[in-house]
């Protein structure tokens, strides 16, 4: 049976980091855990804010995460969580504290250093913008520009995965396979190394499909969610990659992480 969890993330910087590694640590509980709720509360400076952090995650039973430099602010938090009967996760006070302790020196306890305007930080932005100008095949001249390339029918992740990966400074652009659109010609120019193809369980995307149906406020026996329409469109994305020659991947019950993982890996960039 899959079980809910609502994950509060706190930091006075981004909260990129705390986001991490709550998604780091809750991909060991999957499949089982497939509902999670993560909200992020970033910029977090006073004990005002907290306090109304932790009065709403008491009502929601939501679990604390939270990455805040300065100590009182993780005291505050500390006691707060505790008062409130509360899980809270401190990542970055043990750490603090075990580093300043070897070093004999005080932290400068300033948020967001991690996130100085250094030359990295410019390509990551360049690479999200890159995911957005070419994303679900909006221009197809990204193809041959980008680092990576993703192929695959709709509601395969292709959008969050390019998003991921560009959080790692990584260029990606993405094409949607239907069997109505023939693929742009670029898609057969491109290294076969470093296009992806994305596939999914016909199961597992009828029942995806019916919920975006749902969502959107429409009846769940349209043509998109169909059983012959979805072995139709993943008849057709075989038929692509196997002309291109890439790799095909499964991302069937697969989290963004785990597939950005994979295809690192199958670059040799981690």
């Amino acid at each position: 049976m899959e079980k809910q969890l609502k994950v509060f993330i706190v930091s006075d910087s981004v909260g990129e980091t705390g986001e991490h590694v709550a998604k780091a640590a809750i991909s060991q509980f999957r499949p089982m855990l497939q509902d999670v709720d993560f909200r992020k509360f970033a910029h977090i400076y006073t004990m005002e804010h907290i306090h109304h952090i932790v009065k709403l995650a008491q009502q929601q039973q939501a679990i604390i995460i939270y990455t805040l430099v300065h100590e009182k602010m993780r005291q505050y938090m500390h006691e707060e969580a505790e008062k409130a009967a509360l899980d809270a996760i401190d990542v970055l006070g043990p750490i603090i504290s075990t580093v300043g302790k070897t070093l004999d020196e005080k932290p400068a306890e300033e948020p967001g250093l991690v996130y100085q305007l250094d030359d990295g930080y410019f390509k990551k932005i360049e690479a999200i913008e890159f995911a957005v100008k070419y994303d679900d095949g909006k221009d197809p001249r990204g193809i041959l520009k980008a680092d990576i390339v993703l192929v695959g029918v709709s509601r395969t992740s292709k959008t969050p995965l390019s998003q991921y990966l560009a959080h790692k400074k990584i260029k990606v652009a993405n094409i949607p396979l239907v069997p109505e659109v023939e693929p742009p010609e670029e898609l057969y120019m491109v290294d076969p190394k470093k296009c992806f193809g994305l596939v999914i369980s016909s199961e597992k995307l009828h029942s995806i499909r019916k919920e975006r149906l749902l969502a959107l406020g429409l009846r769940d026996d349209a043509i998109y969610a169909t059983d012959n329409r979805i072995e139709s469109e993943i008849a057709h994305f075989y038929h692509v990659v196997d002309r291109i020659g890439c790799d095909v991947i499964d991302v069937t019950n697969k989290a963004v992480e785990e597939t950005a993982n994979d295809i690192l890996q199958r670059l040799k960039l981690i």
